[in-house]
């Protein structure tokens, strides 16, 4: 008998999303004739590894229980699939390779880190209970499971990460966990997460299940189809973290005694309101949309005007997302000085809605650090203020970088305007702490290894 896990294993660690497919598709929760076509077409493609596709000729081989309608599905769904390190064209694959081989800066204004920002400290909030639930799910996965999921601490894999759809992941993807790895893994982000970073998360999660309802791709599209990476050994002492990547959500969380440092954190989607379907109802992204705008029509004109950036808005204006680590990104827009005190708390409250995706105690802490560095603390806006207007705005300080987008259509009704129901947002740490690394290089000045 041929297991599911059989065929995960021949990717060498590299989850292939094709492989779910074939189980949903034999037991009935996804319909195979639409489905098969679009695997096919998806893959064809894709340059055979010879020695891969003997491996596969050989399972093909084996005996397997069922009706004939099974073996047929496995054969047009396995037969032509082979690992890639990108479904992207050549060029994007060029692109990401180059930006992985620029050491690690950091985001800066003018290319030079700013010194002195970040110190190790002791903040007094636990981390415990998030040590436990990574070393739980660690203690489930099997020896090639590790291989695939667990990296050191300094390792390049922190960077690899990429919002879009199409990239292969290193990890333990959601649709390969056993149901009790699954839930060890969701544990993880419950533990890790406030409230509401956890139910915007999952949100994102299932809006690209209904995106794969609403384009009948289900090969690229799922509401499992993200992948957990674990760095380093959860320790409560030692520097360790976790990573959640996939299609419009990334988490980067970093860990060292109990300090944390959750960024790079991308969060999005297309569509941002599942108005049919499994997941009917639900919705992400208004209330950093509408404190947005409500704080940008709180200006009068002449803020207005010092906070524009550009007056139209005609395309796509996230600067930060995926390999963009060592962005150069000088200040723009009002400074936060030039705000009265009810401004001010607005721009806070706006910068909550991010910084509150962590647990409470963790979020304090780093609305502290935010707070230090009010003043010097931007806001910058590209286009419409009407109600149902888009439009991009920023929030960049020495110590975090916000950016909101309204992009254009690209998996529903692809145009070239922008809309309401397609966002991108992105928080950084700018000056070299992003993935928690300037504490990472304190640590190690500090106990030499």
């Amino acid at each position: 008998m041929v297991l599911l896990t059989d065929l995960l294993n021949l990717t060498d660690g590299i989850v292939r999303a094709e492989c779910f497919l074939f189980s949903q598709i034999c037991f009935g929760s996804i319909s195979g004739d639409v489905t098969v076509k679009m695997i096919i077409k998806n893959n064809m493609n894709r340059e055979m590894n010879g020695k891969q596709a003997g491996e596969r000729r050989q399972i093909m081989n084996r005996k397997i229980p069922g009706i004939a309608v099974v073996a047929t599905l496995l054969v047009a769904v396995i037969a032509v699939a082979a690992p890639d390190v990108f479904r992207a064209p050549v060029k994007l694959r060029e692109v990401s390779t180059s930006l992985w081989a620029e050491p690690f800066k950091g985001v800066t204004t003018d290319g030079k880190v700013v010194p002195g920002l970040f110190a190790l400290a002791q903040t007094g909030v636990s981390t415990e209970p998030v040590r436990e639930a990574a070393a739980a799910f660690v203690a489930s996965l099997n020896q090639a499971q590790r291989k695939k999921t667990l990296f050191p601490v300094e390792d390049e894999e922190w960077r690899r990460w990429d919002n879009r759809h199409f990239a292969t992941r290193q990890g333990m993807g959601f649709f390969e966990m056993s149901e009790p790895q699954r839930r060890l893994a969701l544990e993880l982000m419950r533990e890790s997460l406030s409230a509401k970073g956890l139910k915007q998360t999952r949100d994102v999660m299932n809006l690209n299940g209904t995106l794969g309802e609403l384009t009948g791709n289900f090969a690229e599209y799922s509401e499992w189809f993200y992948w957990i990476t674990v760095m380093g050994e959860p320790s409560a002492t030692q520097p360790w973290g976790w990573q959640l990547d996939g299609h419009h959500v990334i988490i980067n969380y970093f860990v060292l005694g109990d300090q944390v440092v959750m960024t790079p954190v991308f969060m999005g989607s297309e569509p941002v309101r599942a108005e049919s379907g499994k997941f009917k109802g639900t919705e992400i992204m208004q209330a950093e949309q509408d404190k947005g705008l409500a704080l940008m029509k709180a200006l009068n004109p002449s803020q207005q005007a010092a906070a524009r950036i550009r007056k139209d808005k005609s395309g796509e204006d996230l600067l930060s997302a995926a390999y963009k680590d060592n962005l150069v990104l000088d200040y723009t827009g009002i400074r936060a000085a030039e705000l009265n005190a009810a401004q001010q708390v607005q721009l806070l409250g706006v910068i909550e809605e991010y910084v509150n995706n962590m647990k409470e105690g963790h979020a304090r802490v780093r609305m502290s650090e935010v707070r230090k560095h009010l003043d010097e603390t931007r806001f910058g806006w590209i286009g419409s203020t009407e109600a149902d207007g888009v439009f991009y705005y920023r929030i960049q300080s020495p110590v975090i970088l916000i950016e909101f987008d309204h992009q254009r259509p690209i998996a529903l009704a692809r145009s070239n305007t922008p809309t309401r129901n397609h966002i991108h947002t992105m928080v950084r740490t700018p000056n070299g702490n992003d993935y928690g690394k300037d504490l990472l290089r304190q640590h190690h000045q500090k106990h030499k290894h």
